[in-house]
């Protein structure tokens, strides 16, 4: 019987990244689950090898009938409604939660790795970004739907047969996130805006944050799918994990690194901040009032629970990763 990695989520961001590196390390036999209902989705997929492609549900109902047991490798499961803004409740607990113990359930029942997306969105408007209960105060359904799946793994960590490993993605950043519209990054919106109209627009001060100063830690994806690859890699690995640089960088240096990268790329000289702000390439508007209470003015992720694993890779600062995805979104712009 062939065997299989899957890939939940594989049409998506991180799951399409994913997927293709599984292919440059040489696993091709992989199937792709995903929703397709929003089905411009499927352009992430175009170029990777993929042995077949299910519908979430049609999957689930079919691992449910027994009909891949002892065909499975690894799950890796990216899949999740990952809009902080959604007020459905009960689609996220059902989404992401209860799906998340389905799958759980089976890579115990095969004895096989688990691995899986959680989400920095789990600490809240904390400021101590460790993986540990006191640390955890989510402010939003999303976050809670990710936090009670850890709390479910914590609990039967100790029993688990295989490995489980999951990871506190931070701020993800990088290619086939458009699709993802206003949940995409910061850094592809301020490309957009700034291809569209010269300028980025900011945030004003909030939180007792100076403006354009709220401090996320920004990943580029590249690190992510590192990390998801470490551990596949490495199945005697098990726990709760972050993912981020380790490094808060302002709102401001995203906007500086986005901007001067076009512009490098475009021939032109890089800009301070000040001349940026002269020129109205940066622009600063009045904080929502749809986020005072649900918004993180900063996050930092502690990363020492990962490294205590022997993954010592350097992760992109802003800078770096950014000049990255600029090159590839300008070349994609060109139809390259």
């Amino acid at each position: 019987m062939s065997t299989y990695h899957v890939v939940t989520g594989a049409a998506g961001f991180i799951g399409s990244n994913l997927v293709r590196a599984l292919n440059a390390s040489g696993i091709s036999s992989v199937i792709a689950v995903d929703n397709l209902t929003r089905a411009d989705k499927f352009a992430n997929l175009v170029g990777c090898e993929i042995a077949d492609y299910l519908d979430k549900r049609e999957f689930l109902e079919r691992l449910v009938a027994g009909e891949f047991d002892g065909a499975i490798d690894a799950v890796l499961h990216q899949g999740a409604c990952s809009d902080t803004m959604h007020s459905d409740g009960r689609y996220m607990m059902d989404n992401n939660y209860r799906y998340s113990v389905q799958l759980l359930d089976f890579c115990f029942d095969e004895e096989i790795p688990f691995l899986y997306a959680s989400s920095a969105a789990v600490y809240g408007a904390g400021r101590a970004f460790r993986e540990a209960p006191d640390c955890e105060a989510p402010l939003n359904v999303y976050g809670y739907s990710k936090y009670l799946f850890d709390q479910v793994v914590r609990r039967r960590l100790a029993d688990a047969p295989a490995q489980v490993a999951g990871f506190r993605y931070f701020n993800v950043y990088g290619p086939n996130e458009s699709h993802k519209g206003r949940m995409a990054s910061v850094a592809w919106h301020f490309f957009n805006q700034y291809r569209a109209d010269g300028r980025v627009k900011l945030f004003a001060g909030s939180g007792g944050y100076a403006d354009g100063e709220q401090r996320r830690d920004f990943v580029a994806v590249d690190d992510v799918v590192r990390v998801n690859l470490y551990f596949l890699e490495r199945p005697h690995l098990s726990g709760i994990f972050n993912v981020g640089t380790g490094r808060a960088q302002s709102f401001n240096e995203m906007a500086e690194s986005v901007i001067n990268a076009c512009r490098r790329l475009g021939g032109e000289p890089p800009l301070p901040r000040a001349e940026l702000l002269a020129r109205g390439a940066l622009e600063y508007i009045p904080f929502p009032a749809a986020l005072v209470g649900k918004y993180q003015s900063f996050t930092e992720a502690d990363l020492s629970a990962l490294r205590e694993t022997g993954y010592d890779h350097p992760f992109l600062s802003v800078q770096e990763g950014v000049e990255r995805y600029v090159a590839e979104l300008m070349r994609r712009e060109r139809g390259g």
